[in-house]
């Protein structure tokens, strides 16, 4: 009998019954779009920060780069012997560690032995100028009358001026990694995916090898099994590696021994990367590491995050900040229109429930059958509903926007941050590091519980504030409506 009454009444009603339908759907499928591209934005900030550092690492240990003394020197010194008469081609490498001060290798073992750890490895940041070039010796012309060479005693010998020569240089500046070929899980190369080669393998912790970053591979039109050197030493390059997302922020990967000796860095390193063996433990480890261990930074993902700027974190800010509260005012105004909707339906329905309760239904009962009619239009809003949510959201992933995200230095002195690497080195300006993330928006099936959760929710209110006036009508209402 009810299912019979709720068909006949739904059928008789399709113009009302669609009109708070798509209210609801309006509502729900604004709640799906947000929450799908917040979901997004959240993942594209994941890319991000793995990108810098790598899956896996919970924080980097570092230390701030002391302050320069008054009257030293910060920028790098290149020598050439300019003597030569003959064009002669010179080239210099000048190598310089990057990121924070240099730390002790024995850190990484003293970090790795703490409470919380799972594991640590250690990682040297190097920048790495190459000039190469050459002089060409000018020659000495007088410039006296008649031809004739100045000298001592010669009348009307002009000054003598040194004509031709010169000098052309090229400077080419890369970023070099030193990587623990040990544990690769962990560090610079954990966010790299090597798409052609093989990358180290554990026996080459001094190997003269090297993995080079797709992009500069490019550059300098590398391939594997291709040669260069670094102040006069030669790798050989095993392997090319392109970044999970993003842009790599490291040109060359060298195993860890070879940085340090290229970088006068022995048992050093400048980042210490860190696994937690809890995640919901990072604050308590983090704390616990700049306790036990003084005079370093201590930089989480959260850390990190809250120095992204750029178009994805003003876009995420929006998601999180004006989408919520836009599809919480929407969807509430979907819940008071069809509660509306709902009641001056009832209220035209005066003769009909008067009658009913004449026949002998009683109050609960009448309120039974407008709560159903409500939640079914409810159930039908919810899935109009979803179906649109979802089709904002193949939308957002099909035209694919790409906002850009700048990271920041955190407050680790000229360290590296994160990065490991990224920061300032001696004469260096503070750059940032810009990646451009493609934005997608995927639905969970939280959301799609959510959107039924709401749909169901919107029927009751709508049915809840119906039924408490179709329960309050008396059979007399229905005789003086005929009447």
């Amino acid at each position: 009998m009810f299912g019979i009454y709720l068909k006949r009444e739904l059928s008789r009603r399709k113009k009302t019954a669609l009109v708070v339908a798509m209210g609801l759907a309006l509502g729900i499928a604004l709640v799906i779009t947000v929450n799908s591209v917040s979901a997004g934005m959240t993942q594209a900030q994941d890319k991000v920060l793995k990108s810098l550092y790598g899956l896996g690492t919970d924080m980097t240990v570092t230390k701030a780069r002391s302050a320069p003394t008054a009257g030293s020197s910060q920028g790098p010194r290149f020598q050439f012997d300019a003597k030569s008469s003959s064009k002669t081609s010179q080239s210099s490498d000048r190598v310089m560690t990057q990121g924070g001060q240099a730390l002790k290798s024995s850190l990484v073992q003293r970090v790795a032995a703490q409470q919380g750890v799972a594991s640590a490895v250690g990682a040297l940041s190097l920048n790495v100028t190459k000039v190469d070039g050459s002089f060409t010796q000018g020659k000495a012309r007088s410039s006296g009358s008649g031809g004739q060479q100045g000298g001592p005693g010669a009348g009307g010998g002009g000054q003598p001026q040194v004509q031709g020569g010169g000098a052309s240089f090229n400077v080419n500046s890369y970023s070099v990694a030193g990587v623990d070929v040990t544990n690769q899980d962990l560090g610079p190369l954990a966010t790299m995916k090597i798409t052609s080669g093989r990358t180290f393998t554990p026996a080459q912790t001094d190997a003269k090898v090297a993995v080079v970053a797709k992009s500069y591979a490019k550059e300098k039109k590398y391939k594997v099994g291709s040669t260069f050197k670094i102040s006069g030493t030669t790798y050989a390059v095993t392997g090319i590696a392109t970044p999970d997302s993003g842009e790599s922020t490291t040109d060359v990967y060298l195993p860890l021994k070879q940085a340090q000796s290229l970088g006068d860095a022995e048992d050093e390193v400048t980042t210490i990367y860190v696994e937690a063996a809890d995640s919901k433990q990072i604050a308590a480890v983090k704390k616990r590491i700049q306790a036990n261990i003084s005079g370093t930074t201590v930089t989480t993902s959260s850390d990190l995050a809250a120095t992204v700027s750029g178009s994805l974190s003003t876009a995420s800010d929006l998601a999180t900040s004006v989408g919520t509260w836009l599809s919480v005012a929407v969807l509430a105004a979907a819940f008071l229109v069809a509660a509306l909707l709902t009641s001056a339906a009832v209220s035209r329905r005066v003769r009909e429930f008067g009658t009913l309760k004449a026949l002998g239904w009683p109050s609960r009962r009448v309120t039974r059958q407008v709560v159903g009619e409500s939640v079914v239009n409810g159930l039908i809003g919810g899935g109009l509903g979803i179906a649109l949510g979802l089709a904002a959201a193949c939308t957002v992933t099909a035209v694919s926007p790409k906002p850009t995200a700048q990271l920041g230095s955190t407050g680790g002195g000229t360290g590296g941050g994160m990065g490991g690497g990224m920061g300032d080195g001696p004469g260096q300006q503070s750059a940032k590091n810009t990646l451009e993330i493609a934005l997608s928006a995927p639905v969970s099936p939280t959301t799609i519980a959510l959107a039924v959760g709401l749909a169901v929710a919107g029927g009751l209110i709508a049915g809840a504030m119906g039924g408490w006036r179709a329960s309050r009508m008396r059979p007399a209402d229905a005789l003086r409506s005929v009447a």
